[in-house]
């Protein structure tokens, strides 16, 4: 069904959600994935003016997708991983061209209302700009999660 599924992750604990549906679903697919973080950050947003040496940012992005990544291939997966910064939005969609992926899966928050409209929504964004399938569970957070 599956072949190439992109993952961005936010580096919270919203990742856990998706991370455990998109583990079985491409066991299941035989499918590789693709993780990506997208950075916001100020060092993020201005990485080509630091061309000769990654952010301290940036390192510890690096990291945490690579240590996600590390997780799934020990379930048997074969991941890559990919940082960008921008948009988050823009950028998912944009990997997922790139990457040829034919699933975007993310989790959400789940934000109502205003919540929405004064965060704004990634995965919203993501819908509108892309034509790859976009598969979206809703992440808790640990200090909500039942014990």
């Amino acid at each position: 069904m599956y072949q190439r599924i992109l993952v961005p992750l936010e580096a919270s604990d919203y990742d856990d959600a998706i991370l455990t549906h998109v583990r079985d679903l491409a066991l299941h697919c035989s499918a590789s994935v693709v993780l990506m973080h997208v950075a916001d950050g100020f060092a993020a947003r201005n990485q080509s003016q630091l061309v000769l040496r990654e952010s301290d940012e940036m390192k510890k992005d690096r990291e945490y997708i690579e240590t996600r990544a590390d997780e799934l291939e020990m379930a048997g997966l074969q991941v890559e991983c990919v940082l960008a910064g921008g948009d988050p939005a823009a950028e998912i969609a944009a990997a997922a061209e790139r990457e040829g992926c034919d699933l975007i899966a993310m989790s959400t928050h789940g934000h109502k209302g205003v919540q929405d409209l004064l965060r704004g929504s990634v995965a919203n964004g993501v819908r509108h700009q892309t034509t790859v399938p976009v598969l979206m569970v809703r992440g808790t957070p640990r200090r909500l999660r039942p014990v």
